[in-house]
């Protein structure tokens, strides 16, 4: 039973990594602006500048860890 729930949340083909990262982009953006709100000017805006940055990091990571366990 525990097996079927891991599968679950367990990324499979690179469409399902796509859509991960598709909603981890969102979710950056939407706090990125939340720092310009809370911040304004130049602080707020390397703040949301650093937002998308994490989550290329993350992407590719989940990209290249896809690829090494089909091998």
């Amino acid at each position: 039973m525990w097996r079927r729930i891991k599968n679950l949340f367990t990324i499979k083909t690179k469409f399902e990594a796509f859509l991960v990262i598709y909603g981890l982009g969102t979710g950056a953006v939407e706090r990125g602006i939340h720092y310009l709100h809370q911040y304004p000017g130049p602080g707020g805006w390397l703040l949301f500048a650093v937002c998308p940055i994490a989550v290329f990091m993350a992407g590719a990571r989940i990209l290249d860890s896809l690829e090494h366990s089909r091998r």
